[in-house]
């Protein structure tokens, strides 16, 4: 499903596998589980990389698990189910008092997307994999968190429109060019390894792990807010 990897100040964890990396209740737990475990190891200098095995980065929510309740009405619990037990995740990522990136090698969909959009840095190939919000073309709203996650991580109008109300399949050109994305890579070794490299000249810098956090939690407050992060001020000089 997922692993941890601990090289030095460098977190990798991994999700598993040559399948969609669909998020159902499993694996939003052991996803919050091995988070937990970065949060409580976290030393000064410590970074972490998220990234995934196969064509997939995540094709988001388990829509398989859920249409198995049997019902219209037992599937839409079901997905309601996910989405809030993946507001925690979201909530975590954005406190975790290090520097994050997202490695995507494959297709981020739906979830998928929003996991790695949560995250400080993304950094796409080119060559394949896209960026795609398809809950318009199926008839699905966004939790408040997705929407307000969208609306501050992304600070372009027009980009936000068009993946959310269009339904756009952003690839990595596209997505470098309008700011989505940090970098875009020709391969999936580019991708590892620009991401490796990035996290540890970010991890050089000792910055408080703590004082990262707030300072990360302060710039998307609504987000914050709707996620019930409380935001506290340190002082603590460095110089």
């Amino acid at each position: 499903m997922c692993t941890l990897e601990k090289r030095g100040n460098l977190f990798i964890l991994t999700l598993t596998g040559e399948d969609r990396h669909r998020f159902n209740p499993d694996l939003i737990s052991s996803l919050l589980k091995l988070l937990s475990q970065v949060k409580a190891q976290a030393t000064c200098g410590s970074a972490l990389i998220t990234q995934a095995q196969g064509k997939f980065f995540s094709y988001g929510f388990d829509l398989d698990w859920a249409q198995a309740a049997g019902s219209e009405q037992g599937a839409v619990k079901r997905l309601q189910h996910m989405a809030d037990l993946f507001k925690p995740v979201i909530a975590t990522l954005l406190s975790l008092p290090m520097p994050t990136i997202a490695a995507i090698t494959g297709h981020a969909v739906a979830a998928g997307f929003t996991l790695a959009l949560s995250h400080d840095y993304l950094i796409m190939r080119k060559d394949r994999g896209i960026l795609w919000m398809p809950e318009v073309d199926i008839a699905l709203t966004f939790p408040d968190y997705i929407n307000a996650l969208f609306k501050e991580m992304i600070g372009d109008a027009s980009v936000r429109r068009d993946l959310l109300l269009r339904g756009l399949k952003m690839k990595g050109d596209e997505a470098e060019k309008r700011g989505v994305v940090k970098a875009a890579y020709d391969g999936e070794a580019e991708v590892r390894e620009a991401s490796v490299c990035l996290a540890e000249n970010l991890g050089k810098r000792k910055w408080h792990g703590e004082v990262y956090a707030e300072i990360r939690k302060g710039l998307y407050p609504q987000l914050s807010a709707i996620l019930g992060l409380s935001h506290k001020v340190y002082a603590i000089a460095r110089l």
